[in-house]
C-alpha cells in the first residue's frame, strides 16, 4: 500500500507521492480548509474592520445560507454579530491599555478561554 499522507487541514489522507501531494496542496478544497483554519486565529479588530467594509450578503440575509460560504465576498454577519465583535474589540483595547499602564490583571481562567474558543468555532462554522 505504501506511505500515506494525512492533511490536518482537510482531515483526509491519500497515497503519498510527489504528484498526489502537489495536486492536493494546490487544490481548491485544501486552500479553503487552510484559510478557514488560519481565520480562527485572526485578531478580532482585523475581522471587524474587514466585515465593516463589506456589504451584506442578500442571499444569506434572505435564506440564511449562501452558496459561497466563507469564500463569499459579502458579509454574513448580522448587526448583533457586529455589535458583539465591536464590544470584544473594545474590551481587548481596554485590557491592552491596562497592561501597558502596569495594572495588575489576574489571568483568565481556562473556562473563559474555552468559552471564547467555542464561540469563535461556532461563529466560523455558521459562516
Amino acid at each position: 500500500m505504501g506511505k500515506r499522507y494525512f492533511c490536518d487541514y482537510c482531515d483526509r489522507s491519500f497515497q503519498d507521492n510527489l504528484h498526489n501531494r502537489k495536486k492536493h496542496l494546490n487544490g481548491v478544497q485544501h486552500l479553503r480548509a487552510k484559510r478557514v483554519w488560519y481565520d480562527l486565529f485572526r485578531d478580532a479588530a482585523a475581522i471587524l474592520q474587514e466585515e465593516q467594509t463589506k456589504k451584506p450578503c442578500r442571499k444569506f440575509l434572505q435564506t440564511g445560507q449562501c452558496d459561497f460560504g466563507s469564500n463569499c465576498r459579502f458579509s454574513h454577519m448580522t448587526e448583533q454579530d457586529l455589535e458583539k465583535l465591536s464590544a470584544q474589540v473594545q474590551g481587548e483595547k481596554r485590557l491592552k491599555e491596562l497592561r501597558q499602564e502596569g495594572a495588575d490583571i489576574p489571568p483568565g481562567t481556562i473556562e473563559d478561554w474555552l468559552e471564547k474558543r467555542a464561540q469563535r468555532l461556532s461563529a466560523a462554522q455558521s459562516n
